[in-house]
């Protein structure tokens, strides 16, 4: 059981589910009235920290500023909704161990034999007993003014997760043409006179024989090569698009009206 002397040092504290999520501040603790232990500690939640949920203290380990419970902030959010700074019920108090899976029998909780949880430490002042359920407390066992409520909505916004995107680089193969001039040597008869100039050439050798001359014929050819060149950068951003959303929800709210009785 945690020690009333650390618990009290816990107001204003966040609380920490066994999952690792935070689950809310404590805004109060509630004491066995028989033992003055510590049994529940009443924290804020919800988006405007208007919500109250009631969490058990069994196993609670102090860890720096934050608190570590034995439960998880989904047990915590599905809790039965009790109006906080009130003594708990048996029938509360029993409702509360069964939704969180607590044993309870009558060696484990003073409720079993008939007590009550109180909100605050040794010395305090207990508040007042819960009204029967059913009886408005505004009645006329006070005034003669009922008061009338009603729901109201609060929307909030939360942020998740919609998605991933991925910067992925693969190779495609695609295919070049392109149009390379290239040269060739081709063979060309030239034919030229017989002249003074040049008739002791043309008479030199026998008269009537057979010759061969060999000319070597070049061309160009295309040569290819391929180079990796660098051509642009790509990068992701992230830009932020506003849309609007309806929201339907029902809200309760009360009626009065008068009723003659004759």
């Amino acid at each position: 059981m945690t020690q009333m002397t650390d618990a009290y040092d816990w107001h204003g504290r966040t609380l920490i589910g066994q999952d690792g999520e935070k689950i809310g501040k404590v805004d109060e603790i509630y004491v066995d009235e028989q033992n003055q232990q510590p049994e529940w500690a009443q924290v804020t939640t919800g988006l405007f920290g208007t919500s109250s949920s009631f969490v058990p203290l069994a196993g609670a380990t102090p860890q720096g500023e934050e608190v570590v419970v034995q439960v998880t902030k989904g047990q915590v959010k599905d809790s039965p909704h009790l109006d906080p700074g009130k003594e708990l019920s048996q029938e509360e108090e029993v409702e509360l161990f069964r939704h969180y899976g607590i044993d309870y029998t009558e060696e484990g909780s003073v409720t079993a034999a008939g007590g009550h949880a109180s909100a605050g430490g040794a010395g305090a002042g207990a508040p007042a007993g819960r009204e029967p359920a059913g009886q408005d407390v505004s009645g006329p066992e006070t005034d003669d003014v009922m008061t009338r409520s009603e729901e109201e909505l609060h929307v909030g916004k939360d942020e998740r997760e919609r998605g991933r995107a991925r910067l992925r680089k693969y190779v495609v193969t695609e295919e070049v043409q392109q149009t390379v001039p290239v040269r060739r040597e081709e063979v060309r008869l030239e034919r030229e006179p017989i002249t003074d100039a040049n008739v002791e050439q043309a008479t030199e050798g026998p008269a009537i024989s057979e010759e061969e001359h060999e000319v070597v014929l070049y061309e160009e050819e295309p040569v290819v090569e391929k180079r990796a060149v660098p051509k642009e950068r790509v990068r992701m951003t992230k830009d932020t698009v506003t849309d609007e959303e309806q929201i339907s929800e029902e809200v309760r709210k009360e009626q009065i009206e008068a009723e003659d009785g004759r």
